[in-house]
């Protein structure tokens, strides 16, 4: 596995070896090991999560805060999707900036989002399955967000607003400098 840096702090692309012939492939998708010493991150996984959704599903940008902050270890296993993640720790270098990576079943990337960011995606192709792995349980009353099109991020969706399918929950969530405020 190899593992590359991203513009933002802590955050990182993990390409898989993946072992291809006439029966088909074998890829490991995670070493605890070797991804440490990669990143220099101890990071223990608790559950294992999987949604599946139709093009232009977006889902985000959401966040656990305080104690319960998730780390995440996100993939595509059906389809693509345009990954976002958004650093929101207050004291990173690259606070407020935000990161896309496309992930894809054909181009076994996985993306790594540390504890302290916001992070969502929209489906690409007609259908998507996302698999993650979370370091910490979810905690309903814990949960935040920042808008998907807050102004202040400018994130570039890779589809037009008119074919977006949102929650009424994500149409709802603050913008980076409502969250900025309550810091």
């Amino acid at each position: 596995m190899k593992i590359e840096k991203t513009p933002l702090k802590d955050c990182f692309i993990l390409h898989e070896k993946v072992n291809e012939d006439k029966r088909g492939y074998f890829k490991e998708t995670f070493n605890q090991r070797d991804f440490a010493a990669a990143t220099g991150l101890d990071i223990f996984f608790v559950q294992d999560n999987q949604s599946r959704s139709v093009k232009g599903v977006l889902r985000g940008l959401h966040m656990q805060k305080g104690a319960s902050a998730q780390a995440k270890l996100v993939r595509v296993i059906e389809g693509s999707v345009l990954d976002v993640a958004v650093d929101l720790r207050k004291d990173s270098p690259s606070f407020g900036q935000h990161y896309t990576i496309e992930l894809t079943a054909k181009n076994h990337k996985q993306f790594f989002v540390p504890a302290g960011f916001a992070h969502g995606f929209i489906v690409l192709s007609e259908r998507a399955t996302f698999f993650y792995k979370v370091d910490k349980f979810y905690q309903p009353g814990n949960e935040v967000g920042i808008l998907y099109n807050d102004k202040d991020l400018n994130i570039d969706w890779k589809l037009p607003e008119s074919e977006f399918i949102l929650s009424e929950k994500d149409k709802k969530l603050g913008t980076l400098a409502d969250y900025t405020a309550n810091l």
